[in-house]
């Protein structure tokens, strides 16, 4: 933290815990920008506690977090409410950690924070503390300050909800990454054809400018115009950037392979992906609002895990 010594002990044990305190953060807001505002506020609060009474750090830190997280939710929603064409999560790169990482970056894909955004603030916090922390019900309780029995509500409530709108099974994480470097090869080559074998054949593509850059304000449906859509990106004219300027390459986002398209001063855009269990494309989660990539931009990388 910002003018604090390295060999400050509050501070050390406050580092210790800071890629937990984002995780969760980012999980519950879909912002990193949000994040790590959350992360620096439970500093503050951290930093004015009296820790002698603190039995367990990292619980009482992510009570801290969760609760400044959920605070920042219920206003942000209101104004996603009013955002211009569909809303995404702002996307991060990661640092591609080891397979068995696998449960970890599924919970932090764009697709599951998507799924995550259609819960109500309580039941986000809940099933992120249970099905991706392993918290206790006890210890959520205590986290986000309601009963034992309404955070075991919350938590039937939200588990249900996901399941009912995450795919069971999706393809390996090899597949995945296969699939998807297939989907660059095509689409910087401009080949419909091969594009259109990647894809399911209701393929749904998203697209979020928040009217800061013009993007499609509805879902771009099935394989022939998603195809088309990406197949065109070499040949047209792109938020002002010539074909001949655009830059493209594989990066890790959100816990698994995507793209980023750069022009010559910035990032244009971030291409993630939800696969069936064939490997078939049946999701793009399309990111173009400027706002939403300056931790892109800056190259910053980010652990995602549990621990």
């Amino acid at each position: 933290m910002t003018g604090l010594s390295a060999t400050d002990p509050d501070q050390q044990v406050f580092d210790e815990h800071r890629n937990l305190l984002f995780s969760v953060a980012y999980r519950l807001l879909g912002s990193a920008a949000d994040a790590e505002d959350a992360v620096q506020d439970a500093w503050f609060k951290w930093s004015a506690a009296d820790r002698s009474q603190v039995a367990d750090p990292k619980a009482y830190l992510t009570r801290i977090v969760s609760n400044l997280a959920l605070e920042r939710l219920r206003s942000t929603r209101r104004k996603r409410e009013t955002y211009v064409g569909p809303w995404l999560p702002e996307p991060i790169v990661t640092d591609g950690g080891p397979a068995e990482a696998a449960v970890d970056a599924e919970s932090v894909s764009m697709g599951m924070l998507v799924v995550l955004e259609t819960l109500s603030p309580l039941e986000r916090a809940v099933f992120v503390l249970k099905e991706v922390f392993d918290f206790s019900h006890a210890e959520i309780a205590e986290a986000v300050e309601r009963s034992e029995a309404a955070v075991r509500q919350a938590a039937h409530r939200a588990r249900e909800h996901v399941r009912a709108r995450r795919p069971r099974f999706a393809a390996d994480r090899s597949r995945q990454r296969e699939v998807t470097e297939r989907f660059f090869a095509a689409t910087t080559g401009g080949d419909v054809n091969a594009l259109m074998e990647l894809l399911s054949p209701d393929v749904t593509l998203w697209t979020d400018g928040g009217g800061k850059v013009r993007q499609a304000l509805r879902p771009v449906v099935g394989a022939a115009t998603v195809a088309g859509w990406f197949a065109a990106i070499g040949t047209v004219t792109y938020q002002d950037v010539e074909p001949a300027d655009m830059q493209a390459e594989l990066v890790q986002i959100n816990g698994g392979a995507g793209i980023v398209f750069r022009g010559p001063e910035r990032v244009i855009a971030t291409v993630t992906f939800d696969f069936d269990a064939d490997g078939r494309i049946t999701a793009l989660h399309n990111v173009a609002n400027p706002d939403k990539l300056q931790a892109v931009t800056d190259g910053t990388t980010y652990a995602i895990g549990t621990r």
